[in-house]
């Protein structure tokens, strides 16, 4: 089974002069990483690179951000793939500092700043998520709040109209227990649109 990290952990290496500050973290995809490389770059204006590797189901990339190809950012991926990871983004910004490593230099220095962040990792399993739309009464939206609260659910959107149109994503070990008991809170008045899973 696929895991994910609990929260962002971070290394700092130091080898022949040069600066690498690793991090090891949770995202959802591919849009969220590249908003936390943009966010290194700006936050690091003076690095030489800030390379990245994402493994996020069908996501997964690599890049070396003008490292010599395949020094960087596969061998931080191949850090990941070995974890049994998924939803996760290791990133590495390196400041130079003017001794050049060499191809098998990159390629050790980029792994150890992953692996090295890895090992304050707390890795969980990856739940699968059921994104689900209902309708209900007004009078039950303060009930299903709080209901989906208690069941781990995550409250997407509601919108009110002559009901109040719901988008919740819950754990899909405890949708269909939830959906039963949003169906007898609402003694018919509930309404479904389809299911996706997450």
């Amino acid at each position: 089974m696929p895991h994910t990290l609990a929260a962002p952990v971070h290394s700092d290496l130091l080898i022949k002069k040069s600066r690498f500050i690793g991090c090891v973290q949770p995202v959802a995809d591919r849009a969220t990483a590249q908003a936390v490389v943009a966010g290194l770059r700006a936050a690091h204006p003076g690095a030489a690179h800030v390379c990245w590797a994402l493994l996020a189901g069908g996501q997964s990339a690599a890049h070396d951000d003008g490292e010599p190809g395949g020094t960087a950012g596969r061998p931080m991926l191949e850090v990941l793939r070995r974890q049994d990871l998924d939803g996760v983004l290791a990133t590495v910004v390196r400041y130079f500092g003017g001794v050049k490593l060499g191809a098998g230099g990159l390629v050790r220095a980029y792994t150890d700043a992953v692996a090295q962040a890895m090992l304050g990792a707390d890795k969980v399993p990856v739940q699968k998520t059921v994104t689900l739309h209902c309708s209900v009464p007004y009078a039950l939206e303060g009930w299903l709040r709080r209901e989906l609260a208690a069941a781990g659910a995550t409250l997407v959107q509601a919108s009110h109209g002559s009901a109040v149109a719901v988008m919740f994503s819950a754990p899909d070990v405890v949708a269909a227990a939830l959906r039963r008991r949003i169906d007898d809170a609402g003694q018919g008045a509930v309404g479904w649109l389809d299911e996706m899973s997450g």
